[in-house]
């Protein structure tokens, strides 16, 4: 994205980036079939939702006048001819960067200085513009259906919901200069937490290693995207780690051969429905996570800077080249 990109009042938007979706995960890879299968209603909701907000950004950047007042001949305008900002202030056909900041942006200033906390989370329901809303929506129900199928509303969107929490402290952390919206950091954890499934259900999976391989490689390959300009990886990184330890805590299955120990010899039945190393991994990944929101969250409203203590985190963000660089 080029250097000019969502800028007003000097300071930049930052895109959280688009996951794209695995492929692996499919069932063939469980070697029980007698679990039950949920019918994913959560994530179709979050898309909906996602959709409504941007169609509210879009009023209220075609309509500044109004704000969040539906004036009659203003709604009539805008839904005869949606209105993007120029592409040189928005390559991603959306409103500028001052409508975003208006209606939550994430802006480490008034966070802190101001006290609007609930910035954390409603930048999780902001989009830069119609390709970057389009990209995460589609990585959604790709991710997020089939983990819903498998595991149900309620732990699939707490995985969703503090991931982009996670990402949001983060990335307030290390970003201060800029605002950040997008879902990807919650994306992002919902990658995350299948990585930390596969490995605390390892018993009960076969092609482990091709599994395994398929997985980290997606998530390699959209971590790297994050080093572009303009793209908001400690986003990324926060969500995918709150994501990955909420997985062991959330996303257990019974080790194999528990769901059908009745059908074997008494001597041959699994005696624990889960293993010890499950157990272990639940409650060291619960209290890292407690440890780790705990400590964010104080930093931050302390004020500091997370690079003060890391002199090179800022490249797991933008990485400077020859054709950009990373000053902005």
């Amino acid at each position: 994205m080029a250097d000019g990109d969502l800028e007003s009042r000097g300071g930049g938007t930052k895109n959280r980036g688009n996951t794209h979706p695995p492929t692996y995960y499919s069932s063939s890879y469980y070697t029980e079939s007698t679990e039950t299968q949920w019918t994913s209603w959560l994530v179709p909701i979050i898309v909906v939702a996602n959709v409504a907000m941007f169609l509210v950004i879009m009023h209220v950047n075609n309509c500044p006048k109004n704000n969040l007042g539906f004036d009659g001949n203003c709604v009539a305008k805008f839904l005869g001819r949606l209105s993007f900002e120029p592409l040189k202030e928005n390559p991603l056909f959306g409103p500028s960067s001052s409508t975003l900041e208006k209606l939550g942006a994430l802006e480490w200033n008034k966070i802190v200085h101001e006290h609007q906390g609930w910035r954390l989370v409603t930048c999780i329901w902001l989009h830069a513009g119609v390709i970057h809303l389009l990209a995460n929506m589609l990585s959604l129900v790709f991710i997020g259906i089939r983990l819903e199928q498998q595991f149900g509303f309620v732990r699939v969107g707490v995985i969703y919901l503090l991931s982009g929490f996670g990402g949001s402290i983060l990335s307030s952390l290390f970003i201060q200069r800029n605002i950040s919206v997008g879902a990807s950091g919650a994306l992002f954890g919902l990658l995350g937490a299948m990585l930390s499934e596969l490995l605390t259900n390892w018993t009960i999976y076969t092609n482990k290693a091709a599994a395994l391989f398929t997985l980290v490689i997606i998530i390699v390959i959209n971590l790297a995207v994050g080093i572009l300009p303009h793209v908001d990886n400690f986003a990324h990184i926060g969500g995918f780690l709150t994501g990955f330890l909420l997985g062991f805590v959330l996303l257990l299955r019974p080790q194999f051969g528990w769901m059908e120990r009745r059908l074997l010899p008494a001597d041959s039945r699994v005696k624990s429905k889960h293993t010890a190393y499950q157990y272990v991994f639940l409650v060291v990944a619960l209290v890292l996570v407690i440890v780790g929101f705990t400590i964010g969250l104080v930093m931050l409203f302390r004020g500091e800077n997370a690079n003060d203590h890391c002199s090179w985190c800022h490249y797991l963000s933008c990485v400077p080249t020859s054709r950009w660089n990373c000053n902005n």
